[in-house]
Protein backbone atom coordinates (compact mmCIF):
# COMPACT_ATOMS: atom_id res chain seq x y z
CA UNK A 1 0.00 0.00 0.00
CA UNK A 2 1.36 3.62 -1.03
CA UNK A 3 2.71 5.80 2.19
CA UNK A 4 -0.37 6.36 4.19
CA UNK A 5 -0.75 10.29 4.62
CA UNK A 6 -4.02 11.53 6.16
CA UNK A 7 -5.52 15.00 6.55
CA UNK A 8 -9.05 15.88 7.08
CA UNK A 9 -9.57 18.26 4.01
CA UNK A 10 -12.95 15.67 2.72
CA UNK A 11 -14.00 15.75 6.37
CA UNK A 12 -18.21 15.62 6.51
CA UNK A 13 -18.18 15.23 2.63
CA UNK A 14 -19.91 11.77 1.26
CA UNK A 15 -18.48 10.05 -2.06
CA UNK A 16 -19.66 7.80 -4.34
CA UNK A 17 -16.79 5.38 -5.78
CA UNK A 18 -17.95 3.08 -8.87
CA UNK A 19 -15.63 0.09 -9.74
CA UNK A 20 -14.24 0.60 -5.90
CA UNK A 21 -13.44 -3.32 -6.42
CA UNK A 22 -10.10 -4.78 -7.80
CA UNK A 23 -9.24 -8.21 -9.00
CA UNK A 24 -7.87 -10.27 -6.14
CA UNK A 25 -6.15 -7.89 -3.79
CA UNK A 26 -4.46 -5.71 -6.48
CA UNK A 27 -4.53 -1.64 -6.31
CA UNK A 28 -6.66 -0.80 -9.10
CA UNK A 29 -7.90 3.11 -9.97
CA UNK A 30 -11.61 2.68 -8.36
CA UNK A 31 -10.21 0.87 -4.76
CA UNK A 32 -7.05 3.09 -4.51
CA UNK A 33 -8.97 6.21 -5.18
CA UNK A 34 -12.25 5.04 -2.73
CA UNK A 35 -9.10 4.06 -0.06
CA UNK A 36 -7.29 7.85 -0.56
CA UNK A 37 -11.12 9.81 -0.20
CA UNK A 38 -11.70 7.83 3.20
CA UNK A 39 -8.39 8.69 4.42
CA UNK A 40 -9.01 12.46 4.33
CA UNK A 41 -12.24 11.94 5.97
CA UNK A 42 -14.75 11.49 3.29
CA UNK A 43 -17.71 8.57 4.12
CA UNK A 44 -17.33 6.55 1.10
CA UNK A 45 -20.21 4.31 -1.02
CA UNK A 46 -18.44 1.12 -2.94
CA UNK A 47 -19.98 0.19 -5.85
CA UNK A 48 -19.36 -2.87 -8.16
CA UNK A 49 -21.24 -5.48 -9.71
CA UNK A 50 -18.79 -8.07 -7.77
CA UNK A 51 -19.30 -7.66 -3.90
CA UNK A 52 -16.07 -9.83 -3.32
CA UNK A 53 -14.06 -7.18 -5.16
CA UNK A 54 -15.89 -4.51 -2.89
CA UNK A 55 -15.80 -6.28 0.38
CA UNK A 56 -11.61 -6.28 0.18
CA UNK A 57 -11.66 -2.42 -0.60
CA UNK A 58 -13.96 -1.92 2.52
CA UNK A 59 -11.69 -4.25 4.70
CA UNK A 60 -8.38 -1.66 3.44
CA UNK A 61 -10.68 1.13 4.50
CA UNK A 62 -11.70 0.41 7.96
CA UNK A 63 -8.26 -1.30 8.37
CA UNK A 64 -6.95 2.36 8.68
CA UNK A 65 -10.29 3.74 10.80
CA UNK A 66 -12.36 4.88 7.71
CA UNK A 67 -15.85 5.13 7.32
CA UNK A 68 -17.53 3.23 3.81
CA UNK A 69 -20.44 1.07 2.81
CA UNK A 70 -20.77 -1.38 -0.15
CA UNK A 71 -23.48 -1.29 -2.65
CA UNK A 72 -23.80 -4.27 -5.88
CA UNK A 73 -24.65 -2.23 -8.86
CA UNK A 74 -24.80 -2.09 -12.48
CA UNK A 75 -24.31 1.40 -13.09
CA UNK A 76 -25.42 0.87 -16.98
CA UNK A 77 -28.96 0.64 -15.83
CA UNK A 78 -30.82 3.48 -14.64
CA UNK A 79 -33.15 1.79 -11.90
CA UNK A 80 -29.70 0.75 -10.54
CA UNK A 81 -28.23 4.19 -10.15
CA UNK A 82 -31.03 5.76 -9.06
CA UNK A 83 -30.81 3.15 -6.24
CA UNK A 84 -27.50 3.88 -5.49
CA UNK A 85 -27.60 7.29 -4.77
CA UNK A 86 -30.85 6.43 -3.14
CA UNK A 87 -29.15 4.22 -0.60
CA UNK A 88 -26.14 6.91 -0.02
CA UNK A 89 -28.26 9.63 0.82
CA UNK A 90 -30.05 7.40 3.16
CA UNK A 91 -26.85 6.57 4.77
CA UNK A 92 -25.53 9.68 5.16
CA UNK A 93 -27.95 11.88 4.64
CA UNK A 94 -26.14 13.90 1.42
CA UNK A 95 -23.98 13.41 -1.32
CA UNK A 96 -20.78 15.95 -2.47
CA UNK A 97 -18.41 13.50 -4.37
CA UNK A 98 -19.00 11.51 -7.41
CA UNK A 99 -15.96 9.25 -9.22
CA UNK A 100 -17.03 7.59 -12.24
CA UNK A 101 -14.69 4.93 -12.63
CA UNK A 102 -16.00 1.76 -14.08
CA UNK A 103 -14.85 1.58 -17.72
CA UNK A 104 -14.47 -1.61 -19.86
CA UNK A 105 -12.31 -2.15 -22.75
CA UNK A 106 -15.08 -3.31 -25.39
CA UNK A 107 -14.92 -4.71 -28.54
CA UNK A 108 -11.74 -5.07 -30.62
CA UNK A 109 -11.73 -3.67 -34.20
CA UNK A 110 -11.61 -1.08 -37.07
CA UNK A 111 -14.80 0.28 -38.36
CA UNK A 112 -14.88 -2.91 -40.91
CA UNK A 113 -14.41 -5.62 -38.12
CA UNK A 114 -16.39 -4.31 -34.59
CA UNK A 115 -19.22 -5.95 -33.63
CA UNK A 116 -22.13 -3.38 -33.55
CA UNK A 117 -24.18 -4.84 -30.76
CA UNK A 118 -21.03 -5.01 -28.63
CA UNK A 119 -20.17 -1.63 -29.74
CA UNK A 120 -23.77 -0.57 -28.23
CA UNK A 121 -23.05 -2.09 -25.10
CA UNK A 122 -19.45 -1.25 -23.82
CA UNK A 123 -21.14 2.57 -25.26
CA UNK A 124 -23.45 2.03 -22.86
CA UNK A 125 -21.23 1.02 -19.91
CA UNK A 126 -18.42 3.71 -20.60
CA UNK A 127 -20.53 6.54 -21.37
CA UNK A 128 -24.30 6.41 -20.77
CA UNK A 129 -23.39 4.92 -16.94
CA UNK A 130 -22.04 8.44 -16.37
CA UNK A 131 -24.94 10.57 -17.63
CA UNK A 132 -27.10 8.16 -15.52
CA UNK A 133 -24.97 8.25 -12.36
CA UNK A 134 -24.99 12.43 -12.81
CA UNK A 135 -28.80 12.25 -13.30
CA UNK A 136 -29.82 11.41 -10.00
CA UNK A 137 -26.78 12.74 -8.04
CA UNK A 138 -26.74 16.03 -9.74
CA UNK A 139 -29.72 16.72 -7.46
CA UNK A 140 -28.10 15.11 -4.24
CA UNK A 141 -25.73 17.84 -4.84
CA UNK A 142 -28.01 20.74 -5.39
CA UNK A 143 -29.41 19.68 -1.69
CA UNK A 144 -26.14 19.55 -0.15
CA UNK A 145 -24.89 22.87 -1.75
CA UNK A 146 -22.56 21.63 -4.71
CA UNK A 147 -20.08 19.32 -5.80
CA UNK A 148 -17.40 17.36 -7.42
CA UNK A 149 -18.21 15.42 -10.25
CA UNK A 150 -14.80 13.25 -11.54
CA UNK A 151 -15.00 10.84 -14.81
CA UNK A 152 -12.52 9.07 -15.52
CA UNK A 153 -11.28 8.63 -19.27
CA UNK A 154 -7.90 7.55 -20.92
CA UNK A 155 -5.14 9.38 -22.69
CA UNK A 156 -6.78 7.06 -25.80
CA UNK A 157 -9.28 9.40 -25.65
CA UNK A 158 -6.92 12.14 -26.38
CA UNK A 159 -4.89 10.78 -29.05
CA UNK A 160 -5.12 8.06 -31.87
CA UNK A 161 -2.62 5.42 -32.54
CA UNK A 162 -5.19 2.49 -30.07
CA UNK A 163 -5.67 -0.62 -32.35
CA UNK A 164 -9.64 -0.77 -31.50
CA UNK A 165 -12.00 1.60 -32.58
CA UNK A 166 -14.63 1.43 -29.52
CA UNK A 167 -12.03 2.24 -26.59
CA UNK A 168 -10.49 6.07 -27.92
CA UNK A 169 -14.14 6.38 -29.49
CA UNK A 170 -15.82 5.97 -25.96
CA UNK A 171 -13.30 7.68 -23.84
CA UNK A 172 -12.99 11.05 -26.15
CA UNK A 173 -17.07 10.86 -25.64
CA UNK A 174 -16.35 10.82 -21.69
CA UNK A 175 -13.88 14.45 -22.28
CA UNK A 176 -16.95 15.81 -24.42
CA UNK A 177 -19.61 14.27 -21.91
CA UNK A 178 -17.22 16.38 -18.91
CA UNK A 179 -17.43 19.58 -20.61
CA UNK A 180 -20.78 19.74 -21.49
CA UNK A 181 -21.89 19.18 -17.79
CA UNK A 182 -19.40 21.48 -16.38
CA UNK A 183 -21.29 23.72 -18.34
CA UNK A 184 -24.72 22.79 -17.42
CA UNK A 185 -24.10 22.66 -14.07
CA UNK A 186 -21.70 24.86 -13.05
CA UNK A 187 -23.81 27.64 -11.65
CA UNK A 188 -25.27 25.13 -9.69
CA UNK A 189 -21.88 24.76 -7.47
CA UNK A 190 -21.23 21.60 -9.39
CA UNK A 191 -17.99 20.76 -11.01
CA UNK A 192 -17.29 18.92 -13.57
CA UNK A 193 -14.04 17.52 -14.22
CA UNK A 194 -12.32 14.32 -16.21
CA UNK A 195 -8.91 12.29 -15.24
CA UNK A 196 -7.30 10.72 -18.03
CA UNK A 197 -4.69 8.00 -17.32
CA UNK A 198 -1.76 6.80 -19.05
CA UNK A 199 -0.15 3.74 -19.18
CA UNK A 200 -1.34 2.60 -15.43
CA UNK A 201 -0.20 -0.75 -14.34
CA UNK A 202 -3.77 -2.41 -12.26
CA UNK A 203 -5.35 -5.91 -12.19
CA UNK A 204 -7.39 -5.53 -15.38
CA UNK A 205 -4.13 -4.16 -17.41
CA UNK A 206 -2.32 -7.35 -15.39
CA UNK A 207 -5.64 -10.01 -16.76
CA UNK A 208 -4.83 -9.22 -20.17
CA UNK A 209 -1.84 -10.76 -20.24
CA UNK A 210 1.08 -7.65 -19.52
CA UNK A 211 4.39 -9.33 -19.88
CA UNK A 212 7.65 -7.95 -18.72
CA UNK A 213 8.62 -6.82 -21.61
CA UNK A 214 5.58 -5.02 -22.74
CA UNK A 215 5.20 -3.16 -19.26
CA UNK A 216 8.90 -1.51 -20.01
CA UNK A 217 7.56 -0.74 -23.80
CA UNK A 218 4.87 1.28 -21.99
CA UNK A 219 7.14 2.71 -19.47
CA UNK A 220 9.46 3.84 -22.32
CA UNK A 221 6.76 5.87 -23.95
CA UNK A 222 6.65 8.57 -20.80
CA UNK A 223 8.57 11.29 -20.34
CA UNK A 224 9.48 10.03 -16.63
CA UNK A 225 10.39 6.20 -17.99
CA UNK A 226 7.90 4.76 -15.64
CA UNK A 227 4.53 3.32 -15.27
CA UNK A 228 1.62 4.77 -13.21
CA UNK A 229 -0.42 2.71 -10.38
CA UNK A 230 -3.86 3.17 -8.97
CA UNK A 231 -2.48 5.56 -6.49
CA UNK A 232 -1.45 8.29 -8.59
CA UNK A 233 -5.09 8.80 -10.21
CA UNK A 234 -6.22 8.18 -6.86
CA UNK A 235 -4.62 11.30 -5.63
CA UNK A 236 -5.50 12.98 -8.55
CA UNK A 237 -9.11 12.69 -7.66
CA UNK A 238 -8.24 13.53 -4.06
CA UNK A 239 -7.13 17.05 -5.69
CA UNK A 240 -10.44 17.25 -7.79
CA UNK A 241 -12.70 16.06 -4.83
CA UNK A 242 -11.26 18.45 -2.28
CA UNK A 243 -11.42 22.31 -2.12
CA UNK A 244 -8.34 23.11 -3.52
CA UNK A 245 -9.88 22.41 -6.81
CA UNK A 246 -12.93 24.92 -6.13
CA UNK A 247 -12.08 27.00 -9.02
CA UNK A 248 -11.04 24.00 -11.70
CA UNK A 249 -13.95 22.92 -13.48
CA UNK A 250 -14.27 21.31 -17.36
CA UNK A 251 -10.40 20.31 -17.51
CA UNK A 252 -9.23 16.93 -18.53
CA UNK A 253 -6.13 15.97 -16.01
CA UNK A 254 -3.70 13.83 -17.90
CA UNK A 255 -1.90 11.67 -15.43
CA UNK A 256 0.65 9.39 -17.62
CA UNK A 257 3.99 10.39 -16.66
CA UNK A 258 3.80 13.19 -19.47
CA UNK A 259 2.92 10.62 -22.45
CA UNK A 260 0.58 12.83 -24.08
CA UNK A 261 3.02 16.24 -23.19
CA UNK A 262 5.77 14.69 -26.21
CA UNK A 263 8.25 12.15 -26.37
CA UNK A 264 11.86 11.63 -25.87
CA UNK A 265 13.83 14.17 -28.28
CA UNK A 266 14.71 12.45 -31.36
CA UNK A 267 17.92 12.99 -33.91
CA UNK A 268 17.89 16.10 -35.48
CA UNK A 269 20.08 18.46 -37.45
CA UNK A 270 21.85 21.10 -34.81
CA UNK A 271 20.29 24.43 -34.40
CA UNK A 272 21.96 27.32 -36.75
CA UNK A 273 25.10 28.67 -34.88
CA UNK A 274 23.96 32.10 -33.11
CA UNK A 275 24.79 35.34 -35.40
CA UNK A 276 26.96 37.83 -34.30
Amino acid sequence: MADIHRDNRLQGKVAIVTGAGSRADGIGNGRATAIILARHGARVMLVDAVVEWAQTTAAMIEAEGGACEIVKGDVSDDVSCKAIVARTVESWGRLDVLVNNVGITGPRGNALEVDPEAWDHAMRVNVASMMLMAKHTIPEMVRSGGGSIINLTSVAGLQGGHPSLLYPTSKGAVISLTRAMAAHHGRQGIRVNCIAPGTVYTPMVASRGMTPEMRKARSERTLLGTEGTGWDIGYGALFLASDESRWITGVTLPIDGGATAGSQASPVPPSEPART
